[in-house]
């Protein structure tokens, strides 16, 4: 099959950071599905892996977590597709990715993809989809519906893939008042449209901007992007009793979480690929949510979240999208499809 791989962890410029190859067609295993891939999105867990994380010697790594492709074969235990199945899924970290013709995925970890999107369309979401929902609902605890009235969420970074979904599901399905942070017109526009009721700016001291707009204190915080440039404004503004939530990695003493004790506010990791890493007993709940998605996706009620289409899969397309993605000012989600614009 065709892919784009890796050999060494390489600056995005280097011609070599990423190349097309050909390598073995994947086989599936007992729980697998096998997958024509049609089209894939790109995430900073992508560039991140690239820049740290290389195979070892002789071997290629393809990166690559969020796909939509077609069925082609299954494994003998497999229950919930067919071949000719449709479907959407975002992978496991610790297999190789879908930037290739084929690919193998646990079907515990897929769902069929959205009937009104696509194959580009939805491959914005599941990765960044599955993030948003498990960080609201099953890290933070946020109750649907009226449950929520009178909370509010600060979600920072909420122009990237993940906050373009956070700040969806949690208009369309909880009643919390819903601030994003941006920084440019665009992008702030960008998080308007998605359903924000307030869009201040991260550039900009939060605190200060929480009394221009005479906002009340957070019950909730996301933190998507840079948390250790505002975790001291995050400390001091988030309500007592409040729960943070954060998905990027800052650096070991770069922030002080001992300054969340005062108000007793609770911490939350989320990483949307633990439960395939250690393939947990609830790990068919990422299933069900893309189906739920899924559904949402096509009764009108989430939209998708692409901001850019590169063109075909290859290594020069893909190379373009981790360099947009490294500066910092990509809108949305990067994808790229197995025919020009498919």
């Amino acid at each position: 099959m065709k892919a784009v791989a890796y050999q060494k962890s390489l600056p995005i410029s280097d011609p070599k950071s990423l190349q097309d190859v050909d390598l073995p067609d994947p086989v599936a295993g007992a729980r697998d599905l096998l997958v024509e891939v049609k089209a894939i999105s790109v995430n900073p867990a992508d560039t991140k892996i690239r820049s740290s994380s290389q195979p070892a010697d002789g071997q290629w790594g393809i990166l690559g977590w969020d796909a939509v492709g077609v069925v082609r074969a299954v494994g003998v235990e497999v229950s919930l597709f067919k071949p000719g199945d449709r479907v959407w899924y975002a992978g496991a970290i610790n297999r190789p990715g879908a930037n290739a013709e084929l690919h193998v995925v646990d079907e515990r970890i897929a769902a069929l993809a959205p009937r009104t999107l696509s194959d580009s369309q939805a491959a914005a979401l599941p990765l960044t989809g599955i993030t948003a929902w498990e960080m609201l609902f099953d890290r933070l605890g946020v109750e649907r519906g009226a449950a929520s009235r009178g909370k509010s969420l600060l979600v920072i970074g909420a122009a990237g893939g993940v906050g373009s979904i956070l700040v969806q599901l949690a208009r369309r399905l909880t009643e919390l008042t819903v601030v994003g942070t941006a920084s440019r017109a665009e992008t702030a526009s960008w998080v308007r449209d998605l359903g924000a009721h307030e869009v201040i700016d991260h550039s900009r001291s939060l605190v200060d901007e929480y009394k221009r707009l005479g906002l009340p204190a957070p019950e909730y915080v996301v933190s998507l992007t840079q948390t250790h440039q505002h975790f001291a404004a995050i400390a001091e503004l988030i309500a007592p009793q409040g729960k943070f939530g954060l998905i990027d990695d800052p650096a070991a003493g770069s922030i002080e979480i001992g300054k969340l004790k005062r108000k007793s506010v609770s911490l939350h990791w989320e990483l949307m690929f633990t439960r395939s890493m250690f393939a947990t007993v609830d790990m068919v709940e990422q299933h069900k949510l893309l189906t739920e998605i899924a559904r949402l996706v096509d009764s009108g009620e989430l939209k998708t979240t692409v901001g850019e289409h590169f063109g075909r899969i290859n290594a020069d397309n893909l190379k373009r999208a981790h360099a947009l993605l490294e500066s910092g000012k990509a809108r949305g989600k990067i994808v790229l499809g197995a025919g020009p614009r498919q």
